[in-house]
């Protein structure tokens, strides 16, 4: 009887573990990629490629203008099975972007959007890519706290602006 009991627990924690979570819907994604901040676009802009550079990410563009901005990590090569049994290997890197954008006087809004992107070589040399976005909420918490430290710093060291004379 207890055996019976054991096997019919283990099976229902066995179903639990293969129910997957619903996906998010578009607007859910957009909430946990966007943070809006109280600063201005070009403080905000700097203090993003400054938290992706130290990170270790590579800034591949920023354009101030369209506040558009795309970075990777260095690559990581892996090698299956030690290269002992086959030559595959596998590349990854972890690809960001950022959009900064002024809402309205004082205000922007970052989005961010973080990939883990592999790819995998066969034996026979040719190249799979698998990319799948990360949507994990403390990911981009964590991205959010450190830019809103930049800003902060940035804006204690931003020079007074002139005063007006009348």
């Amino acid at each position: 009887m207890k055996l019976l009991a054991v096997f019919c627990g283990c099976m229902l924690l066995g179903a639990c573990a293969t129910v997957q979570k619903p996906a998010l819907t578009p607007l859910q994604i957009q909430a946990i990629q966007s943070k809006e901040f109280e600063t201005d676009k070009n403080i905000a802009f700097g203090a993003v490629v400054s938290v992706f550079q130290d990170a270790g990410y590579i800034v591949q563009s920023a354009d101030k203008d369209s506040g558009f901005i795309t970075a990777a990590s260095p690559a990581t090569e892996k090698t299956a099975l030690w290269g002992l049994l086959t030559n595959s290997s596998t590349s990854a890197q972890t690809r960001a972007t950022a959009f900064v954008e002024q809402i309205r006087a004082g205000f922007v809004t970052v989005r961010l959007n973080f990939v883990n992107a592999v790819r995998t070589y066969g034996s026979n040399g040719q190249a799979m890519d698998h990319d799948q976005a990360l949507l994990d909420p403390k990911v981009y918490q964590s991205a959010f706290d450190k830019i809103d430290s930049a800003i902060f710093v940035r804006m204690g060291t931003r020079a007074p602006e002139p005063a007006t004379v009348r």
